[in-house]
């Protein structure tokens, strides 16, 4: 049978915007819904990480819990590049009036997700939240959403060679005390800027790819396996190379210092091979979404919770961040550190999953979704 690409989505999965919405020119258009089911897997990645406790000794399970670690969040940041190409123009970058109102748009969402993250940071959790970092991320490359597909892709390859360095660097002199705050976002921390934004321009790139055939889906996940092998596996020979490597896996945590910590590709050592294997897997989950949603027709309602999931992000990533704060401060349980369990995990998926199904059959968005298409809707007034 001929391939034919998902253009035409059923009336139930014609929703809205999401918090990086899918928006042409102000108005709402057909979901892509192979990118809401990867998303969908990237937030319920993050549960994994936060609410599923210490890795268990079914190896199964284990490594598929592992797989989640740096990786879910690495696999947002580039489904975030890819929304900025679809509010700005995909095929055409938009010009004129329709593009500086695209441009406030993202601006404005930069802004929203800003405020949004400082807010879930105040909840006391121990949780690293990464609304913050990425709204940065968005302000950082939104002059970059012109260029086309080739560029984006070796902007991406450059800052992942080159930044990472930059980071170590400045890490080792640090800033000026009244700089601290801007040096942590951009720096330090489980997701400093300067790093994450290779995978936010890696989407980027992506979105701009004529992604209409099966062909390229191929491709994609060709070029991902292709990244996650010279990721992890020249950060594995490297350092297998090197004398006097510590035998002890998370040896690179303390060692901040050492210029060999560079090599590493641990999942949040933000190094280049960690950002080049992380991207590469993000291809892959991104290839094996459209690919299967094509091949398998009926699958699209096997996995629709997790589509639904996709398609209010933001809903669901606040959601769960509130639920491990009420946990923590009402009931005294710490789901990161210490009293996270697969029972506690398996429930917040439940919960997150049943309340996007439930709420698309009444409304078109997320309530999160809402609020930030309607104050992102004040670059309609951009003349």
């Amino acid at each position: 049978m001929p391939y034919t690409p998902q253009t035409e989505n059923p009336p139930y999965e014609k929703e809205a915007t999401s918090a990086i919405a899918d928006v042409r020119d102000g108005a709402a258009v057909d979901r892509l819904v192979d990118i809401d089911l990867a998303r969908g897997l990237a937030v319920l990645g993050m549960c994994v990480v936060h609410v599923g406790g210490a890795f268990p000794d079914v190896a199964l399970v284990r490594d598929l819990m592992e797989l989640a670690y740096g990786r879910s969040s690495a696999l947002f940041a580039v489904l975030a590049g890819f929304s900025i190409i679809l509010i700005t123009g995909r095929e055409t970058p938009k010009s004129g009036e329709a593009g500086g109102q695209a441009v406030a748009r993202v601006a404005i969402r930069a802004l929203v997700l800003l405020a949004i993250g400082s807010i879930l940071t105040c909840l006391g959790t121990n949780v690293a939240v990464i609304l913050e970092p990425y709204g940065i991320c968005f302000l950082l490359v939104l002059p970059l959403y012109r260029l086309s597909a080739q560029q984006l892709g070796l902007l991406a390859a450059g800052t992942a060679l080159v930044l990472p360095q930059v980071c170590f660097l400045l890490q080792l002199f640090g800033p000026v005390e009244y700089l601290d705050p801007v040096f942590d976002f951009m720096v330090r921390g489980t997701y400093p800027a300067m790093t994450w934004v290779s995978f936010v321009i890696a989407g980027m790139a992506i979105a701009r790819l004529s992604l209409n055939t099966q062909a390229m889906h191929w491709r994609l996940g060709l070029a991902g396996g292709a990244l996650a092998v010279l990721g992890y596996g020249g950060s594995w020979l490297a350092l297998r190379l090197l004398h006097g490597v510590p035998a002890d896996p998370d040896w690179w945590r303390e060692a901040t210092s050492d210029p060999w910590v560079l090599l590493v590709a641990a999942p949040h050592s933000e190094k280049t091979f960690s950002i080049l294997g992380n991207t590469g897997c993000a291809l892959i989950v991104i290839a094996a979404c459209w690919l299967a949603l094509n091949a398998l027709p009926h699958l699209r309602k096997l996995v629709w919770p997790i589509i639904a999931v996709g398609s209010m992000p933001l809903t669901a990533y606040v959601l769960h961040i509130v639920g491990i704060a009420y946990l923590n401060h009402a009931m005294g349980i710490d789901l990161v550190l210490e009293d996270g369990s697969l029972s506690m995990l398996f429930g917040f998926v439940v919960v997150i999953s049943t309340f996007a199904v439930l709420w698309l059959r009444v409304f078109q968005r997320g309530p999160m979704e809402v609020l930030m298409g309607r104050i992102a809707d004040l670059a309609r007034h951009i003349r």
